[in-house]
């Protein structure tokens, strides 16, 4: 090898080895992000599966690589005899290095934050946390506490500083101008074919009518949405996503008009009905309490599992599971996104996220406006409240472009003096639940009615810890999340507690959601669907709103018109992607998400997975394994998939044209 790598192909012959060594380095990040996430993963492994899951992982890892080491494969390619020293062989072994540790820290890093968004991390990570100042903190915190991924790390490292080839040619080897220029054209031939390839490899191939392979080319090597996180990799999901549109109109419909035979996103109920025998109600001007619980799905709370587990499962919240025996709650409910920022469009605007968070994207500019901005000008008084600093995750900025009067966070509550101040801050994101929701209670109780707030806790978060004096309350169970949840349970039904001795209790509708779910310990909630399963309770102490448990469907995007309407909001058409619960039958009630390049619609008892142009698969909703893939077997399918079609094309069209914001003289909004 050494005497090979003394020749005028020393170079080319190193760089295509090295290129080998950067594969293994993918391949050993892969194998990682597997055993660390296993759990989620082992279900949809086979041998047919596996050897898919290669043929895809080769794909994504060649463009990733190539995309990579684009600046490496210039420098031992460039066809400059004087380049040929040890000091310039040096100098590419260093970008080598660098450029490998970096994808190599991405990768792993990655396969830690893969249980919260069930997703490989793309370029919009970094507008979501762009606003925070303890990203170190949690990441010295995950550092710790995944001690196993940074020995990994030096040891792979170490490895390719001593696998790695370097070239032994020298200039000196080259003294004729004859040596020189034969030198100079073998290595311009070389660069010519490596940029052929680079091409090629960067695109995916180089079929003539073929895109650019992107992160949703993955489906076609696995069958399960959730595996695609392990066929891509995190490099190659970054790269693709830099400055990408975010949204296109699909060539479903032949315009808008069309796709509202089929669906119509725009509530013109109270509002245009006319007359006394319409269905339009009298305004009930009720104060609207919504709590976004942060991660607090289905699978912590005992009273949405009592079909499972043979009724012995008791779950981490007892105060919850009160609230939930005099609550309306459904069967199936869903989330629509799976992050923070993705709750707060779905829960008060009814926009669910198709693609990118919704406020990262260039359409969270357009003209629209949501439940608080409708009622701000229809009388009530309206306000959100986060424990964390103003302006972490947007929220701020989010809360007054959609109506919000006022906004309460981590400053507001240590200027109370009836508070405890900063004391009560977690020291990572912001004040413990137990004393804001206190401090939330009283607040509302300074309000005028009719009120609307909204409050997103913080304690049930990364990096899960519990104030001090209930370390020995709750106590670490099987999944770090558990006993936050134990905590946040505790608050809320404290704040409940409260709540009710307030003159204003009676007069009020509390929500009780969460933004998203989070760590898993049920293979049922680990599967595409289970990732979304998010509680939606409506709590009425009236008793206007009847408790009971729905054999239907629900969506955080219901909760929007479902409110507005069960008041008899009646100041003009808004825009709303979901439906009204309560005035909807529940064989008619219906869900949707996206999961890595997948739609996944719920409806008259199946879940359609839709990778925009055909479906890929449908389960019974009672399969909570999702085990058994019925497609072409469902007579309901075809129905369901021109619905989805509806959704998509009024969702995308209205994004990009900016149809967001009825009005009545539109003929679009007809």
């Amino acid at each position: 090898m050494k005497r090979l790598l003394t020749t005028t192909f020393g170079s080319p012959i190193a760089l295509v080895l090295n290129l080998l060594l950067a594969y293994a380095i993918f391949f050993v990040a892969r194998l990682t992000y597997f055993f660390v996430n296993y759990s989620y993963f082992i279900d949809g492994l086979s041998a047919s599966s596996l050897w898919m899951w290669v043929r895809g992982s080769l794909l994504f890892d060649t463009t990733a690589i190539l995309y990579t080491h684009i600046l490496y494969i210039v420098m031992m390619l460039l066809p400059l005899w004087r380049k040929e020293n040890q000091a310039y062989h040096r100098l590419c072994k260093w970008v080598f290095m660098v450029v490998n540790a970096l994808s190599l820290a991405i990768n792993l890093a990655d396969s830690v934050y893969f249980p919260f968004t069930l997703r490989r991390t793309t370029t919009s990570v970094f507008r979501e946390f762009d606003n925070e100042n303890n990203i170190a903190g949690i990441l010295f915190h995950n550092a710790i506490t995944h001690w196993y991924l940074i020995l990994i790390f030096i040891l792979v490292l170490w490895l390719t500083n001593k696998l790695y080839v370097m070239p032994h040619t020298d200039h000196s080897h080259y003294k004729s101008l004859r040596q020189r220029l034969v030198y100079g054209a073998q290595l311009f031939v070389c660069l010519a074919v490596a940029a052929v390839l680079t091409v090629a490899g960067c695109r995916g191939g180089l079929q003539s009518g073929v895109r650019p392979i992107t992160i949703s080319n993955a489906n076609q090597y696995v069958e399960r949405p959730t595996d695609c996180a392990l066929v891509l990799n995190t490099p190659f999901a970054l790269i693709r996503t830099i400055g990408k549109s975010d949204f296109v109109v699909p060539d479903y419909f032949p315009s808008l008009a069309a796709a509202s035979e089929v669906y119509n996103p725009i509530m013109w109920m109270a509002y245009k009905a006319p007359g006394p025998n319409s269905n339009e109600r009298l305004p009930n001007k009720k104060n609207i309490v919504i709590l976004i619980v942060e991660s607090f799905g289905r699978e912590y709370i005992g009273g949405f599992n009592r079909d499972f587990f043979g009724g012995k499962y008791k779950g981490y919240t007892p105060n919850v599971d009160k609230l939930i025996d005099k609550s309306l709650v459904y069967r199936f409910s869903y989330c629509n996104g799976r992050k923070s920022i993705d709750g707060m469009p779905s829960i008060l605007c009814s926009i669910p996220r198709f693609g990118e968070p919704f406020i990262l994207t260039p359409a969270s500019m357009n003209n629209y406006t949501g439940m608080p901005g409708l009622l701000s000008k229809w009388g009530y008084q309206t306000a959100f409240f986060h424990g964390a600093n103003r302006g972490s995750m947007g929220f701020l900025a989010f809360a007054n472009k959609i109506g919000f009067q006022h906004y309460y966070g981590r400053q507001d509550y240590d200027e109370d003096p009836r508070f405890g101040g900063d004391k009560d801050f977690d020291g990572n994101w912001g004040i413990w639940d137990e004393p804001f929701l206190q401090y939330y209670c009283a607040k509302m109780g300074e309000m005028k009615q009719p009120f609307m707030t909204a409050l997103f806790t913080v304690s049930s978060h990364d990096p899960f810890v519990v104030p001090e004096k209930y370390k020995n309350i709750y106590k670490e169970e099987h999944l770090p999340i558990q006993k936050c949840i134990r905590y946040t349970d505790m608050a809320i039904g404290k704040f409940f507690e409260s709540a009710s001795k307030q003159p204003w209790f009676k007069n009020t509708i509390f929500v009780l959601t969460s933004d998203h779910t989070n760590q898993s310990d049920h293979e049922q909630y680990k599967t595409d669907i289970g990732g979304f399963c998010s509680p939606i309770i409506i709590y009425d102490p009236s008793g206007e709103i009847k408790p009971g448990r729905v054999d239907g469907v629900a969506q955080q995007i219901d909760i929007m018109p479902t409110l507005l309407n069960h008041i008899g909001y009646n100041a003009g058409p808004y825009l709303a992607f979901g439906k009204d619960l309560l005035h909807t039958p529940a064989k008619d009630t219906w869900a949707v998400n996206y999961l890595n390049g997948i739609y996944q619609y719920v409806k008259y008892g199946y879940v359609l997975q839709w990778d925009g142009k055909q479906t890929k698969a449908i389960y019974r909703v009672t399969d909570a394994l999702m085990k058994h893939n019925l497609l072409g077997h469902v007579p309901e399918q075809a129905k369901m998939e021109r619905e989805l079609k509806a959704i998509i094309y009024q969702y995308m069209y209205r994004m990009v044209h900016d149809k967001m914001h009825p009005t009545i003289n539109n003929p679009e909004d007809q």
